[in-house]
């Protein structure tokens, strides 16, 4: 079986696979026990599975394995700790920017990756890094408002 070593949240793991095509996400999950990152659709069209690798935001279903190898890998559970939370958990929290809960870990992370790129983003600009991130519960304006309060813009 072929092994790769990948660095997630800032540590070496090396895990056997069956397929170097296996996607990122199952490794996380059934290999790793890094449940954070969800499995929606499978297509990489809802972003529930969303990691950052090498500071972008990607869907980790539609990821090879084998194309993770060497690169670093941050999930939901390495962007923050329960007493250093990255501003935009906070933000989440303080906008009650989750309902359900599903959606959170890709929008958090589809967003921590955008605000990483630009700290000071403007509305439109987290609209736009948002836009491929589906929330079935309809809380898309809380998730806008917590973008926004992570970016130094609190709204009313």
């Amino acid at each position: 079986m072929p092994s790769f070593t990948l660095a997630v949240n800032g540590e070496a793991k090396t895990v056997e696979v069956r397929d170097p095509d296996e996607p990122l996400l199952y490794v996380l999950r059934d290999r790793l026990s890094l449940t954070g990152a969800k499995f929606g659709c499978g297509l990489g069209q809802c972003g529930a599975c969303t990691v950052i690798v090498d500071d972008e935001a990607v869907r980790s279903c539609r990821m090879p394995v084998s194309k993770s190898a060497g690169k670093k890998i941050t999930t939901i559970e390495g962007l923050g700790t329960p007493d250093k939370p990255h501003p935009l958990q906070v933000a989440f929290v303080t906008e009650q920017a989750a309902q359900c809960g599903y959606c959170v870990t890709g929008m958090v992370m589809t967003g921590a990756a955008a605000l990483a790129r630009k700290p000071n983003l403007t509305r439109e600009e987290a609209q736009q890094a948002l836009a491929g991130n589906l929330c079935r519960c309809g809380t898309h304006q809380r998730i806008l408002h917590a973008m926004l309060r992570a970016a130094g813009k609190a709204t009313a």
